[in-house]
């Protein structure tokens, strides 16, 4: 539609203005949404694009190597769970042992600690099996490795002497120093 044809339709000049207005609104909106739709159009080409090139990478890949990656970080997450349980139970282990010297009143946990076969030594739950026996044979052959037990009479204060003359006796010689001289002259 345009002016000329509202013109020779012999329609005043005010109403072919008005016609126009409202024919200028509807093509102006038609043109957004042309614009709109070929936007989406484009975009959505261009997706299509992209996705037959992810595609063609896809085919490209090997599934059998990308199986054996994800079976080879499958078996190192597996020892890193083994590897970080072990050191769990060593800590575990290496603690109830410093503990059960200290409840056995070890003077120094390290030095039994060597002594100690602890290999044979086994952590069950909260337990520690042939500890026990070991630190027995211990105490038994070399006791001075244990605090010992203190009797009643070790705990006693000593009694303290009084200082001066155990005689009691006076010196009335005069000078002690001369009379020792004269011993020897």
């Amino acid at each position: 539609m345009n002016r000329e044809f509202l013109e020779g339709l012999e329609l005043d000049k005010e109403t072919v203005d008005k016609v126009m207005a409202e024919h200028g609104k509807a093509v102006t909106s038609a043109n957004q949404e042309l614009e709109s739709v070929t936007t989406e159009r484009d975009n959505l080409k261009e997706q299509v694009v992209a996705r037959d090139e992810q595609l063609e990478e896809l085919k490209e890949v090997d599934a059998e190597a990308l199986q054996a990656k994800i079976d080879e970080l499958q078996e190192e997450n597996t020892a890193q769970e083994t590897e970080y349980e072990e050191k769990l139970h060593q800590q575990a282990f290496d603690f109830k042992l410093k503990e059960a010297l200290v409840d056995a009143d070890v003077r120094n946990p390290k030095a039994v600690e060597a002594l100690l076969d602890v290999e044979s030594i086994k952590l069950d739950g909260d337990k520690l099996l042939n500890l026990d026996d070991q630190l027995e044979q211990l105490k038994e052959s070399d006791d001075y490795l244990f605090n010992q037990e203190v009797t009643e009479d070790e705990t006693k204060p000593p009694t303290i002497v009084n200082g001066g003359n155990p005689d009691g006796g006076e010196n009335n010689d005069g000078d002690p120093f001369a009379a020792k001289l004269a011993k020897y002259n």
